[in-house]
């Protein structure tokens, strides 16, 4: 009997630990990152987003302490009502305020705006989408891209932005730097200063979280957004992207012209969908053309899209391979060698197969 009372007593002590350590940890994770810390961080909440996802993106921001704990908050109390939207919070906020602000959602502003602007596209593209979702034009767009002043406040407010972004040749000094996402303007009236400060606050987070790996590579920020552009109109799957990286990386090493069809249509403004390219036009000197002359071993004067998060750590992580060359068929797969006699080989397989991409 005294061992069986030891055991419970035992059982009991470690029960109540156990209690008392959970009770801790429960206070600690519902408690604010920090109390004094009332600077606004601006979090968008995408469309059907999962319980988990919005966790993770509170995580990212610095605003909870745990996912885990999130999802199993949201669980224990069947909180399943978050509402997509942007939000401004804080590290001063508690667990529960910030759940409380995202279950009221921004949802009742009737005048509420979504704008999206996906992976891929240019900043001309970017305009048109500007001109459709709100109350200014193209023109309005450009002419902010043009801003010297609001340029150079821009660089001294971001890290990731400096001089380059207004060297001559550029087309427009943030193509590239503005992320692609959902995003939720109170009205139409936004100001494209708004929309660019939503989007340039979106590419800080996403820089911010692999800076010390930019920092540890041989790339600035300019390099490695402007090979991430390229990237992301060359490539589909996560795999092919970091393939393509390695082909761009390898070609760099060697001083060899990246050779890509994607800047040659950025360089001369043609949508890549409208035609083939003309011998003139590969042939031509510009400072985005990389199938032009003088461009051996140079990667285009800036980017020609917005990358995708994905394609930006291929960019800084690319595969390990000794691939020079590579093709894509009308179905978007990619084939990938080492010579250029393969390279041709390949080409003409497609061809006989039917499967070679023509516009």
């Amino acid at each position: 009997m005294k061992y069986f009372r030891n055991t419970a007593l035992i059982l009991l002590i470690v029960l109540s630990i156990t209690i008392i350590i959970f009770g801790v940890m429960f206070n600690i994770n519902l408690s604010p990152i920090n109390k004094q810390d009332k600077e606004k961080i601006i979090v968008v909440i995408p469309s059907q987003a999962s319980t988990k996802k919005i966790g993770e993106l509170l995580k990212e921001d610095g605003l909870i302490r745990s996912t885990n704990f999130f999802y199993f908050y949201t669980r224990l109390y069947k909180i399943n009502n978050l509402k997509a939207s942007t939000y401004e919070l804080s590290k001063s906020m508690s667990l529960e305020e910030i759940i409380e602000v995202l279950q009221k959602g921004n949802s009742y502003n009737p005048d509420s705006v979504s704008i999206t602007f996906n992976e891929g596209i240019n900043m001309r593209e970017v305009a048109n989408i500007i001109e459709k979702k709100t109350d200014n034009t193209k023109e309005d767009v450009f002419k902010k891209l043009q801003d010297k002043d609001y340029l150079n406040k821009l660089i001294n407010k971001y890290w990731f932005l400096n001089d380059v972004i207004l060297t001559d040749g550029i087309y427009y000094p943030l193509e590239g730097y503005l992320y692609p996402d959902t995003y939720f303007l109170q009205n139409k009236e936004a100001s494209v200063e708004d929309i660019f400060k939503l989007m340039l606050d979106q590419m800080d987070k996403k820089l911010t979280s692999i800076r010390a790996d930019i920092e540890k590579k041989d790339i600035s920020v300019h390099e490695l957004l402007t090979l991430a552009s390229i990237i992301e109109l060359e490539g589909v799957t996560s795999q092919d992207r970091k393939d393509i990286s390695s082909v761009f990386h390898n070609r760099l090493s060697i001083n060899m012209s990246l050779g890509s069809d994607v800047t040659t249509y950025y360089a001369f403004k043609i949508n890549m969908s409208e035609r083939n390219l003309t011998d003139k036009e590969i042939n031509t000197y510009n400072p985005y053309n990389t199938r032009g002359p003088q461009m051996e071993g140079k990667l285009p004067i800036g980017p020609v899209s917005i990358p995708s998060f994905e394609s930006i750590d291929s960019a800084l992580n690319p595969s390990d391979t000794d691939y020079l060359y590579f093709v894509a068929d009308k179905n978007r797969k990619v084939y990938f060698t080492k010579t250029y006699k393969e390279h041709n080989d390949k080409i003409n397989e497609l061809k006989a197969k039917g499967v070679w991409l023509e516009w």
